[in-house]
């Protein structure tokens, strides 16, 4: 049986992200939720940028998470070429603790949207389940496997606190 078509595409601007994008890709992969992970630098290759935003829908992407740290141009880039919503993930940098990324994703003129995460980790997190509420959907299986995700989180919340 041939392997189904990834419907999320996980995108950064550098390796570096991969540190923080790792959570998003493994909450997926915890989901059953295919994906495609990929370093895509909207200042560094444009051209890469353009050939993948302008393809993703073609190529059966349903979802786009697109993370990036400093001056952040990937999700907002990336919603300015396609149609497919785009969940922007902030990175976070050295400098600034990634509020430069956020205020640069949050930011966006009207028009062009992008759904944005918090920063880091938990944002690439949130990103992958908010991917997968976006494709739940239209995808039973999907939806089963969010509403296990959840059931899941509740039932590791304890009643009351204990001694250590």
């Amino acid at each position: 049986m041939p392997k189904s078509q990834p419907s999320v595409a996980i995108i950064m601007g550098s390796q570096s992200d991969w540190d923080t994008m790792r959570h998003a890709s493994e909450t997926l992969k915890g989901l059953g939720i295919d994906h495609v992970s990929r370093i895509i630098s909207a200042h560094r290759t444009p051209k890469r940028l353009y050939d993948f935003a302008a393809a993703a829908k073609s190529k059966g992407f349903k979802v786009i998470i697109a993370a990036a740290g400093g001056a952040a141009h990937l999700p907002g880039m990336t919603a300015s070429m396609t149609l497919l919503p785009v969940l922007g993930v902030p990175i976070e940098s050295q400098s600034l603790k990634g509020m430069d990324s956020l205020l640069s994703i949050a930011q966006m003129p009207g028009g062009v949207p992008v759904g944005t995460l918090a920063i880091g980790k938990s944002g690439a997190i949130n990103a992958a389940l908010l991917a997968a509420a976006i494709l739940a959907l239209g995808d039973r299986k999907v939806a089963g496997a969010l509403d296990r995700f959840r059931a899941a989180q509740t039932a590791a919340v304890a009643d009351a606190p204990k001694d250590s």
